[in-house]
């Protein structure tokens, strides 16, 4: 019952998550094509345009941080984590992944802190008076999101065996090629560059 869930919860996520990135990507590709188009055939662009782009930048900051997460695409420093395997390397992860999950949950909470404090000061874009705490909003939920999937990551790697650098991916590295294969490699090329 847990593990579905979870699973859920991880989907929805996703679900949220791409539609977010995705939608603002393609509504920012098209502003910005239209906007060229505007400026070279018409010689006016769409007014507004930086205020929409730099809105646009924001939403797919924070919703972009749970996907990253998602897809353990995020930066980690492993230079200590590399070092280690089996339990020990595992109890870190679960340790980085419920510590960083809090880190999220606490930045969010400023960050809606934030965005009512805007919101209750009826800021306004210069342009196009959009009120932004409408695109700011985005953060919260995004940071909240990647905090949701860090603890995903922790409960996955305390419930299933094996390591897990995601809810849905399991960690594995490529092969390192043998001692041989390396040296004979490096024979060939300069092999080559004499030729």
């Amino acid at each position: 019952m847990l593990k579905k869930v979870l699973g859920w919860l991880d989907r929805a996520t996703e679900h949220i998550e791409e539609f977010l990135v995705g939608g603002t990507i393609l509504f920012l590709a098209g502003l910005l094509i239209v906007h060229v188009l505007g400026r070279q055939f018409f010689g006016m662009g769409i007014p507004g345009q930086v205020e929409l782009t730099q809105m646009s930048m924001v939403i797919i900051t924070f919703a972009g941080i749970g996907y990253g997460v998602r897809k353990a695409r995020h930066i980690s420093m492993s230079a200590f984590y590399d070092q280690l395997s089996g339990t020990p390397r595992k109890t870190v992860l679960v340790g980085i992944s419920l510590l960083t999950g809090a880190l999220m949950f606490f930045l969010a909470w400023h960050a809606l802190g934030y965005v009512t404090s805007v919101f209750n000061r009826g800021r306004i874009s210069s342009a196009l008076s959009i009120p932004l705490w409408i695109p700011y909003a985005i953060a919260p939920i995004g940071l909240a999101m990647a905090g949701i999937q860090y603890w995903l990551t922790a409960i996955r790697n305390l419930t299933t065996p094996g390591i897990y650098r995601s809810y849905q991916d399991k960690e594995q590295y490529d092969d390192v090629p043998a001692d041989s294969d390396w040296r004979g490699k490096v024979a060939d090329a300069q092999k080559r560059e004499e030729d």
